[in-house]
């Protein structure tokens, strides 16, 4: 079992969402997150004023899935998170030692 964290931007989230869902993987979390990379922020006016802002809104989207699943997961989120622009985000892969359903008790691939 794999755990996916992508970081993308907010607005691409649905299409993402959609996606993942079609190909049957549905479970995931989703976090309203502030980062900094290679885009470095830019800068605004509010009335009048110029300020810089370091740190852009993302969204960090978490999804276990099985071995299986997991090319197909990335194929995904990378062509449907994709803008072709900086600060399109970017997708970790980690393993999952365990994951137990709380309801029902349910251990591995079957929690997922």
């Amino acid at each position: 079992m794999k755990l996916i964290t992508a970081i993308i931007k907010p607005f691409k989230l649905d299409d993402v969402r959609e996606a993942l869902n079609d190909q049957g993987i549905h479970g995931m979390t989703v976090t309203e997150v502030k980062g900094t990379g290679r885009q470095k922020g830019h800068t605004e006016m509010y009335r009048g004023a110029e300020y810089n802002v370091d740190f852009l809104p993302k969204v960090k989207l978490e999804v276990a899935v099985s071995e299986t699943q997991l090319e197909q997961a990335i194929e995904c989120i990378s062509k449907f998170a994709s803008t072709g622009k900086i600060g399109d985000g970017k997708i970790f892969v980690s393993a999952l030692e365990q994951v137990i359903r709380i309801r029902t008790g349910e251990t591995g691939t079957d929690a997922i």
